[in-house]
Order: structure tokens, then C-alpha cells, then sequence
């Protein structure tokens, strides 16, 4: 038998199943193969498949033998062919145990699902790169999006791969090496003196102006598909298990909606069973909707005024999908909390000091989300934990090092005892 090529999952054509999208809040039915933004209710399109079909091709022997990226799913991918693919190696991520802070906590198996080594250092890659392949399907020309950082390079990475235009907004504060790294990666990034929803009143607006298509945070349909390859991986590296409890950094949100939709698609197709992880919503203080929402029974969350917080990835004051992740939320058995500033940077410090791991801020969020939980009972000291690391921590500004050594001068040799 032939080795496989490591490019496999990119060259070989396989059965598509995808039969429709519908609204994932009034159920109403859209056509496939077909360019949409939002439902008529203004409501993200969740895109559906013939899983009887998939679980009749697909067999976990055969996934098994396909190389280790995020295309090995293709039957439960939007994109059918496989010239319509844009890739820049979108590797499985790894899981990665922090067994010393398990233990000082007095807790279970804590893993941490390191998306930093996606391609553009985030798990944005895996919605644009979806996004960007169906645009490409779809050839359409010019692609806008607002952003806090990461999802705007991913935007800018895989459209100048596929040979798109791309726009990109974001606001004044954000990080200067997100900035540098879209315009890099060529896309024409706009500094705005707002919040991220500032920033998408505008693309929504120029998209009458210009005609870009507005690849916002679930005003289409396939960023989701991309994010619910993290749930798809996450069972596959665990045995075809799922933890009791998984934390996820919560802005937009699309990331959880599609884990919980890859966890049903799964069962569907009967790669597991019932079993859920309890899915928990983790948002900073200052800026807290789903929270917020969550606590007072609400299925939609108001925009939270005078956003603000050190992770700006999660500094989103309403989603256009709030009532999805509140469902999957509540469905699951979990909650959604928050934490405070100091709270996530001296979770950062702890995890980068006791076990060598450079969690990016929002990443950060969960270990002191989960920390928060353990404390009050919400999580089990014998549970398996999984938090997600949305990005590298290199992207972030890191702590200034002022110490030197003046190699003509004597050197005090005790002070390195």
C-alpha cells in the first residue's frame, strides 16, 4: 500500500452532502450553492447535510487513514470541489495537558486546545478559510469585514491566496501587530474610532456603496462550518469521546455554535453517543451580554455599552448570533461567566510561569474562567476540562525586560545562585 501524500485531503475529489441552509432561528429552508448573507429575519443560515448519506461513506477507519488537517472532514464541508480549496496548511491543533495547575488547583484533566498553530496564529483561520473558499466557489471579487484583529488577518491571508480583494475594519485600539499583519498579508485595513459594531455598520453599509460581500461574524453562512472543525477534532483526538466541560472565549460566538452543531452531526452519523460536554460562554467583565443574558433567562442579549477589556478579542458588545450560543449554552447544561481583567492577566502569568504555555489573553479568560468554576462548584474536581487557546500569545504586547549584563565589568555570580 502507497503512502498517503500529505496533500491528500486537497487533491482528492469526495462525495459532498450538503442539501440546504435554513435559518437558525425560524427554521425557514435556502437554497444550497447559492451566495447569502443573513436570512430574512436578519438571522445567521446554519448549513445542513444528507447525514444519513455521510454516515453510509464516511467510516472513522477511512478518516483515520487521511492526513492530519481540517480538510480530512470533507463530507462534512461545505465545499464541494476541491479546486475551490484555498489552503495555507491548516494543521490539527494539538491538545496540550496543564498537569501542574491541575494539581495545585485540585482538579481533573485540564487540556487546552491550542489554536495559536493555526496559519495566521489563530482559530479565525479555520472560519475565513471556509468563508473565503466558498467565496471563491462563488467567485465573488471583493470580500469586507470588521474585526478586533485576528479574524481581519485571516481575512487578508486566505483572500490574497485565493486571489480576492479584501477591506478590512477595525477599531482605533487595536493590536498594532494585527494591523501590520493584514496589510501585509495585503488587504486594505481602516483604523475606526468605535467598537467592532461600529466598524460593521459600515461594511454593512458599503456593501450597498461598493458591493463587497460581508463576511461578518455570521452574516454568512460558512464561517461556522470552519469553527466546527475544532468540535470535529476535539472528539476524534479524545477517541471518539468529548470532555464533561469545555470553556470557550466568547465574542461572536461562531466557534461554539459549530462545535455544537459538529457534536449533533456526530451523533448523527454515529461516531458517538449522547453524551455533551457542558458548553461554557467565558466573557470578560467589561464586556459581558451573553452573561448578562444568560443570568436573567434571556434568549437575545442587548448590546453591553462602554465596552472594554484587555482581550480584545472577546470585546463584542452584541452578536448577531446571541441566541444561538444561549441555546447551545443551555441545551448543554453550562453557563456563561465572567471574569475580570486582573483576573485573565494573572491567569496569562500563572500558566506561562508554571508550565511554560503563552496563552493569548482570551485564552487566558478561560483558565481563570475555569479556576472561577472549580472554586464554586460549577465544575467537578474530577472532570475533564478543555479551554480553548484562541490565538498565539505572541501576537500580544509581552512584559518589558530590563535586565543586563556588562560583560567588562566583574560579574556578581552569587546573584545567579
Amino acid at each position: 500500500m502507497s503512502a498517503v501524500r500529505f496533500d491528500a485531503n486537497l487533491n482528492t475529489e469526495r462525495p459532498t452532502f450538503v442539501t440546504h441552509l435554513e435559518c437558525g432561528l425560524t427554521g425557514e429552508r435556502y437554497e444550497a450553492d447559492t451566495v447569502h448573507n443573513l436570512s430574512r429575519a436578519g438571522r445567521p443560515l446554519l448549513v445542513r447535510y444528507d447525514l444519513d448519506g455521510v454516515r453510509r461513506t464516511l467510516t472513522k477507519e477511512a478518516l483515520a487513514a487521511r492526513p492530519l488537517d481540517l480538510w480530512r472532514y470533507r463530507e462534512l464541508l461545505p465545499v464541494r470541489r476541491v479546486a475551490d480549496i484555498v489552503s495555507l496548511g491548516e494543521a490539527v491543533t494539538p491538545l496540550v495537558p496543564l498537569p501542574r495547575l491541575s494539581a495545585r488547583l485540585g482538579g481533573g484533566e485540564l487540556l487546552v486546545k491550542d489554536e495559536g498553530r493555526l496559519p495566521t496564529g489563530s482559530f479565525k483561520a479555520r472560519g475565513l478559510v471556509m468563508a473565503v473558499s466558498m467565496a471563491k466557489a462563488f467567485g465573488l471579487p471583493h470580500l469586507a469585514m470588521p474585526t478586533n484583529g485576528n479574524a481581519g488577518a485571516a481575512l487578508a491571508a486566505y483572500a490574497s491566496r485565493a486571489g480576492i480583494r479584501a477591506t478590512v475594519f477595525c477599531p482605533a485600539d487595536t493590536p498594532e501587530v494585527n494591523v501590520s499583519e493584514i496589510e501585509a498579508q495585503g488587504a486594505a485595513v481602516h483604523r475606526v474610532n468605535g467598537l467592532i459594531d461600529d466598524c460593521g455598520k459600515i461594511v454593512g453599509q458599503g456593501k450597498a456603496e461598493v458591493g463587497w460581500f460581508d463576511v461578518s461574524t455570521l452574516k454568512e453562512p460558512y464561517r461556522i462550518e470552519g469553527k466546527k472543525t475544532m468540535g470535529l477534532e476535539l472528539a476524534e483526538q479524545l477517541g471518539w469521546d468529548l470532555p464533561d466541560v469545555i470553556f470557550y472565549p466568547t465574542g461572536g460566538g461562531t466557534g461554539l455554535i459549530g462545535m455544537w452543531k459538529a457534536f449533533a452531526e456526530l451523533e448523527a452519523i454515529g461516531f458517538i453517543g449522547a453524551k455533551r460536554p457542558r458548553m461554557v460562554a467565558v466573557q470578560a467583565a467589561g464586556c459581558a451580554p451573553m452573561v448578562r443574558a444568560w443570568e436573567a433567562g434571556e434568549e437575545h442579549a442587548p448590546r453591553w455599552e462602554d465596552a472594554h477589556t484587555l482581550a480584545s478579542g472577546i470585546r463584542v458588545p452584541q452578536a448577531v448570533g446571541d441566541f444561538l450560543i444561549l441555546r447551545a449554552v443551555r441545551e448543554s447544561g453550562g453557563f456563561a461567566i465572567a471574569v475580570t481583567d486582573d483576573a485573565i492577566q494573572a491567569a496569562l502569568d500563572e500558566a506561562a510561569r508554571e508550565e511554560g504555555f503563552l496563552l493569548c489573553p482570551e485564552g487566558a479568560a478561560t483558565y481563570a474562567a475555569y479556576k472561577q468554576a472549580l472554586a464554586d462548584g460549577r465544575v467537578g474536581r474530577d472532570e475533564r476540562a478543555v479551554l480553548f487557546n484562541c490565538a498565539t500569545g505572541l501576537k500580544y504586547p509581552l512584559p518589558p525586560v530590563s535586565r543586563a549584563l556588562d560583560r567588562h565589568q566583574p560579574i556578581d555570580w552569587a546573584s545567579f545562585r
